[in-house]
């Protein structure tokens, strides 16, 4: 009896521990299928033509993810329509891409690509020869000149062919030139074309090049304010007198501009830990103040609407860099927050187990005594209500029965009370047994 006491009822152990197990496995399988696989070590993202500012700035990009273990790989390009159709074509193997804000005119019925958010201004620059307009001159005084437009399929033509176009210029009434690059700088000084159209940053070296070419002049657009409105896409900038060189007081004077924005586009299931990294190198890269920005004035999210906004960008922009982040490095970062949407919904369950568990197996073992107390109360009823139903050697037998099974429940320590309790009651109704018989009957 002292071993049944001390020993546990595995049977009742088995019962509750088995469906707990299985719940268990049941919770980790759910989390496990909505918990995304490692993130990649390798990632591709298009930039653009050589030597253009997307390319240095994903040469910028790949730095910073190498440093946190992944390989970014830069794609050049022709520009944002190419790094647009890349990202929409499933079989590139293309991550991520910069786009010129306005290039997706006309959007895919399943549009499958998020925004990151907007990284710079890219203004459009109109350079143009001494004695080809005058200083005064608008986009449509170009009607009729040699116009250099940028490469086909690239970003600067399509602007620049949407802006002549509002002015009612086209090939049939101007020699539009698909050309771009260091060579169209030559070709401009050398009187081959007469302007020439570039987008890009201040930091641009066509740019710059140009800027600071004796004989080339900025077109200054005093319509600029009305082209924002014609097209949602752009804005109005000033560039300051004198803000690219004080000394030499360039530009002459203030110069009214356009702009478009550069925008980091990225695949709708790219791994979310790939975005965050995307999201962390822009920082870095565009944080800086320049001619047209405040310092940490970019990357901001995007709001012009042409893609949806990552959901990741939308809780950095708001947030900052994921709380793991802040403090490990980006291996052990993930590691945890991958265990953590295991160890969440696991312990979500493991957790109201723990509390009602060992209820229901002291359920079962008092369900076990709660019958034998059945058994007995039935019999004692049966004696008192009809004693003569049976001798009084039946009636001990039926009791005797009760016992021996009682002895052999398997009941722990915690519950002998209750044993001792049901055997006292045994012995009273014993008692009632003697009372109520008579020996021999």
């Amino acid at each position: 009896m002292t071993d049944r006491l001390k020993m546990l009822s595995w049977r009742d152990v088995i019962f509750v521990a088995l469906p707990s197990v299985l719940l268990l496995l049941v919770a980790f399988w759910l989390a496990a299928s909505y918990i995304k696989p490692a993130p990649p070590s390798r990632a591709v993202i298009s930039t653009g033509s050589e030597g253009g500012a997307y390319q240095r700035f994903g040469a910028l990009y790949a730095d910073v993810l190498e440093k946190n273990g992944v390989q970014l790989i830069t794609q050049p390009s022709a520009g944002s329509p190419e790094n647009l159709q890349r990202l929409r074509d499933p079989d590139s193997g293309v991550d991520a891409a910069f786009i010129q804000g306005g290039t997706a005119l006309s959007k895919a019925d399943e549009e499958t690509l998020v925004s990151l958010g907007e990284l710079y201004y890219e203004p459009l620059w109109i350079f143009y020869r001494d004695g080809v307009i005058k200083d005064s001159a608008s986009v449509l005084d170009l009607k009729g000149k040699r116009l250099a437009i940028g490469q086909a399929g690239s970003g600067t033509q399509r602007l620049a062919r949407e802006v002549l176009s509002a002015n009612g210029i086209d090939e049939l009434n101007t020699t539009l030139i698909e050309s771009g690059g260091f060579e169209i700088a030559v070709q401009l000084t050398a009187g081959k074309v007469d302007v020439v159209f570039v987008v890009g940053p201040t930091q641009s070296a066509l740019v710059w090049v140009l800027l600071y070419t004796k004989g080339i002049h900025l077109l200054d657009i005093a319509q600029a304010e009305a082209y924002t409105r014609r097209f949602a896409y752009l804005k109005h900038l000033v560039l300051p007198r004198g803000a690219i060189d004080f000394v030499q007081n360039i530009p002459p004077r203030d110069i009214q501009m356009v702009a478009t924005t550069a925008t980091l586009l990225a695949r709708e299931d790219t791994h979310p830990a790939l975005l965050w990294l995307l999201l962390q190198a822009a920082s870095q890269v565009h944080a800086e103040p320049g001619v047209f920005q405040k310092a940490a004035e970019f990357p901001r999210q995007a709001t012009n609407g042409e893609f949806p906004v990552a959901s990741e960008a939308v809780r950095y922009y708001t947030n900052g860099k994921p709380f793991l982040q802040r403090y490990l490095p980006f291996w052990a970062a993930i590691l945890i927050d991958r265990l953590l949407v295991l160890l969440v919904p696991i312990l979500a369950v493991f957790y109201p187990l723990f509390r009602f568990a060992p209820s229901l197996y002291g359920w079962r073992i008092r369900s076990r005594i709660y019958r034998r107390y059945g058994e007995l109360k039935f019999l004692e009823s049966e004696v008192e209500e009809a004693p003569q139903r049976h001798t009084r050697q039946e009636w001990l037998k039926k009791l005797d029965d009760i016992e021996a099974d009682v002895s052999h429940i398997r009941t722990p320590l915690a519950f002998a009370d209750m044993l001792y309790t049901l055997r006292q009651h045994a012995s009273l109704a014993r008692e009632t047994i003697i009372k109520r018989t008579q020996a021999g009957l």
